[in-house]
């Protein structure tokens, strides 16, 4: 599944969103907006649709279950202006097996940082 939303994301009801039936393993990895970014100080973030970012998400999840015995993915970005702790992305995996669903969460992980339909501006204090 993959969500893009202007709104919060909830951690508790993402859980509740990804299929675990197969047990083993459930790994969540939220990204949030840090104050430190480099040797400058940010404000927030403002993140703006540049293109199909449902369907470069969808992508990113085949890729992911193609590579590694995954159960389920969630897949969630934020868009418009985050605040300093707002939860900026989810990557979510289930899979009976541990190491899969450590190295299929790092994968998507790095997918996410550099996708290409969405443009990202730090707001600098």
């Amino acid at each position: 599944m993959v969500i893009v939303s202007k709104d919060p994301i909830d951690p508790a009801t993402m859980f509740e969103k990804i299929e675990k039936s197969r047990g083993g393993s459930v790994l969540l990895h939220y990204a949030v907006v840090k104050q430190k970014v480099g040797s400058s100080v940010s404000e927030g973030i403002h993140f703006e649709r540049v293109g199909d970012m449902e369907g470069e998400l969808s992508a990113i999840s085949s890729d992911m279950k193609r590579q590694w015995d995954i159960e389920d993915v969630l897949l969630v970005r934020r868009t418009g202006t985050l605040e300093l702790g707002d939860i900026i992305s989810l990557v979510a995996v289930s899979s009976p097996s541990s190491k899969d669903a450590f190295e299929a969460c790092r994968h998507g992980l790095e997918r996410l940082k550099g996708m290409k339909t969405i443009t990202k501006a730090e707001r600098f204090l």
